[in-house]
């Protein structure tokens, strides 16, 4: 039997030596990769980046996509079940490090302001893979999250999700949702102008999620009115060529990178490998824990995630050292300083270089 040709994007960790046990691997970036790529390629590995649909894959051999990525809103699910193409997407791959991330943001947010975080009421949009997480390290801080996924409240009837509107008087917003179109429940543009102006004054709002979910003009007005206190984004409308007057405005802006942990994309790799290995009808014989090196000493930090009430009492001076330790394990601002350089670009010229941050991204190992 002929060996599968597989296709990858060219940015996935260890791709050619997960891959390369089940067949010949070709990588290109995600952005490049085009129908005439696939005439004789079997399985797709792609991230966010890459348009999946009847346009890339239709008279192509391809029989298996799988997306290294969380999110999936990049591939039309309906185009490939009705060319009969299998597909997997890596589910909650990259959850902790997108949470860990949130983190790091709040207390260094929290300790520029001299504020606490114990106390404040955090509003968490979308309470899945990641939403999940950030609430139990907002606990873990003496936060007090109030949750909103109308799925899952339709699903569990509990009145522990609430409804948007109810997130309004929360001192922080955080949003982590997919991005969706359609159905009961579409997250496209969720947050705009009837949100923003009915959030308590001062508010922080946050988002690292999709960056679509978001009203941008809206978020520019919110700032434009001081309504908000804080802004912390990931991602964005239009990405890469991003709103560089948005970034310049924000207090901690970064490339799309809050999943970018080792661990996250190690994660990513291993789900969609297993899943092809699954679909060939293989055994695994690549693991992420034999790609993956020793963790640096001093890690873990022991507390996010368990409700650990020493976390939950610190003031605003045990803010700071706990900033300075997370920051010391991921300096967030180093990824914010990266990208505010780009401020000053043309569009085109931001967009290459929101690119290539994402590609030159250096190592980040998770602290919890």
């Amino acid at each position: 039997m002929r060996r599968p040709v597989i296709l990858a994007d060219e940015n996935i960790p260890f791709a050619r030596e997960a891959f390369g046990t089940l067949g010949e691997v070709r990588l290109k970036h995600g952005r490049q990769i085009a129908h005439a790529d696939l005439a004789d390629v079997n399985l797709l590995i792609v991230r966010s980046i890459t348009r999946v649909d009847a346009a890339l894959l239709a008279g192509t051999r391809v029989r298996f996509v799988g997306t290294a990525t969380s999110g999936s809103d990049h591939v039309v699910a309906a185009d490939l079940e009705r060319l009969g193409i299998a597909f997997h997407a890596a589910l909650g791959c990259n959850a902790n490090a997108v949470a860990e991330y949130m983190v790091a943001a709040w207390l260094t947010v929290a300790k520029l302001r001299g504020e606490a975080l114990a106390g404040k009421c955090v509003g968490v949009v979308g309470v899945g893979h990641v939403g999940s997480l950030v609430v139990k390290m907002a606990r873990a801080l003496g936060m007090e999250p109030v949750l909103n996924d109308p799925p899952k409240a339709r699903e569990t009837g509990s009145d522990r999700y609430r409804p948007l509107h109810d997130l309004h008087d929360c001192d922080i917003v955080t949003c982590h949702t997919p991005l969706t179109f359609d159905g009961a429940d579409p997250t496209y543009r969720l947050i705009g102008e009837s949100f923003f102006e009915r959030l308590t004054p001062g508010a922080w709002f946050c988002s690292a999620g999709r960056g679509e979910v978001v009203h941008e003009d809206a978020l520019h007005r919110a700032l434009d009115e001081k309504r908000l206190d804080a802004a912390v984004l990931d991602v964005w409308d239009h990405e890469p060529e991003i709103d560089g007057r948005l970034l310049a405005r924000v207090d901690i802006g970064t490339p799309h990178i809050a999943g970018y942990s080792l661990e996250g994309k190690l994660n990513g790799t291993a789900m969609v490998y297993r899943a092809a290995c699954a679909f060939l009808g293989v055994e695994p014989s690549w693991s992420a824990g034999s790609a993956a090196p020793p963790r640096p000493a001093g890690l873990p930090l022991p507390g996010f995630g368990d409700g650990d009430v020493s976390l939950a009492r610190l003031d605003r001076h045990g803010v700071s050292a706990l900033a300075d330790t997370v920051t010391a394990r991921y300096p967030i601002l180093r990824d914010d300083e990266a990208l505010r350089k780009t401020v000053g670009l043309s569009a085109a010229e931001r967009g290459r270089a929101f690119d290539l941050l994402r590609k030159s991204y250096p190592v980040r190992r998770e602290f919890s």
